[in-house]
C-alpha cells in the first residue's frame, strides 16, 4: 500500500495557488499506483454498501479543475467498484432555460444525494463564481432583479455569492451530508500536452473544442479566481483538497485514499442489526424456506 498523509493535500489555511503542487508521483511506478487504487476502490465500494444500509449520511463529492484536468477518467476509475444504486454522477454544463428560471443553486440542490447515497458533481456550484466571474456577461442570463448590465456586477455581488455558497454547504453538512471538494490542479504545460493529444488522436477529436484554446489564453485569470474561491470556502465541514493532476494515476489514488480514510473515521457508520425478534426466529425462517 502506498502511504500518504491526507492532511498534506487538505487546504486548511490561505494559499497562493502558484505554491501548490501540480505533480506528485508519490515515488511510485504506474503499475503500483494502479494496484493501490484498485485496492482502495474496492474498500470504498464495500464502505458505500454499508453506508447505503446505514441510511443516515449522504456524501457529496465535488470535482473542479481546468479543461483536461482528468475529471471524467478519475470518476470512472475511483468509483468503478460502487454499486450503481448508491451513486449518481451529475455533469453540470451551461444552464438550461429551466435552470435559469430558478436561482443559480437550484439545480445543485435538486441533485443532492439521498441519505445512504453518493452524488458526484463533475463541475459544481463553483462554476457560478469561476466561469461567471471570468465571463460576467453570463450572469445577465440569470435575469436577476438588480443586475441590468455587467457594470452592476461589483465585488459586493461576489461577496454575497460566496456567502450563499458557504451557507449552502453548511446547511447540508449540518443535515448529514459529508462533503469532499477536490481541486484537480493541472499545470499549463500539461494541459497543452493533453490538448495536443486530443488533436493528434482521431478517437479523441470529439473532446476538443476551439473554445478550449480561447479559455487557455485567460489561464491566469482562472487561476486568480480559483485561488480566491478556495480561500473563501475551504471550511472544516467542507474542506478543499489540492490534488496534483499532472499524473493521472497518482491523482486517482490520492482522491480515493482521502475519501476512504475520512469516511472510515465515522465510527457510527455500521450495518444495521436485525431486531431481536428476527434473530430469535432465524432457524424457523430457514426451516420454512427449506420445507417449501
Amino acid at each position: 500500500m502506498i502511504k500518504i498523509d491526507i492532511d498534506d493535500f487538505k487546504i486548511s489555511s490561505p494559499i497562493n495557488i502558484k505554491d501548490l503542487n501540480t505533480k506528485n508521483d508519490l515515488d511510485a511506478k504506474k503499475d503500483d499506483l494502479v494496484k493501490a487504487l484498485n485496492f482502495v476502490s474496492k474498500k470504498l465500494g464495500k464502505l458505500q454498501n454499508t453506508m447505503y444500509a446505514h441510511d443516515k449520511y449522504s456524501v457529496l463529492v465535488c470535482f473542479q479543475g481546468m479543461d483536461t484536468a482528468g475529471k471524467d477518467s478519475l470518476i470512472r476509475e475511483v468509483f468503478k467498484n460502487f454499486n450503481a444504486r448508491g451513486v449518481v454522477c451529475h455533469s453540470f454544463k451551461v444552464p438550461t432555460d429551466l435552470e435559469l428560471g430558478h436561482d443559480y443553486l437550484w439545480r445543485h440542490y435538486i441533485a443532492l444525494p439521498e441519505r445512504g447515497k453518493f452524488a458526484i458533481f463533475n463541475r459544481t456550484h463553483y462554476e457560478n463564481v469561476l466561469v461567471t466571474r471570468v465571463h460576467p456577461n453570463y450572469i445577465l442570463n440569470e435575469n436577476l432583479p438588480t443586475i441590468n448590465s455587467v457594470d452592476d456586477i461589483d465585488e459586493a455581488f461576489w461577496d454575497k455569492r460566496f456567502e450563499q455558497i458557504n451557507n449552502f454547504e453548511k446547511h447540508i453538512a449540518e443535515n448529514g451530508t459529508i462533503i469532499f471538494k477536490f481541486f484537480l490542479n493541472l499545470s499549463k504545460d500539461e494541459q497543452k500536452n493533453r490538448l495536443l493529444r486530443r488533436l493528434k488522436k482521431k478517437e479523441k477529436h470529439w473532446k476538443f473544442s476551439p473554445d478550449d484554446l480561447k479559455e487557455r489564453k485567460i489561464w491566469d485569470k482562472y487561476q486568480e479566481y480559483y485561488e480566491d474561491a478556495i480561500n473563501r470556502t475551504s471550511k472544516p465541514h467542507a474542506p478543499w483538497y489540492n490534488i496534483p493532476a499532472d499524473n493521472k494515476d497518482a491523482a486517482r489514488y490520492i482522491v480515493a485514499k482521502i475519501m476512504h480514510e475520512t469516511l472510515s473515521k465515522y465510527s457510527d457508520i455500521q450495518e444495521p442489526e436485525l431486531s431481536d425478534k428476527v434473530k430469535d426466529n432465524l432457524e424457523m425462517y430457514i426451516k420454512e424456506l427449506n420445507n417449501e
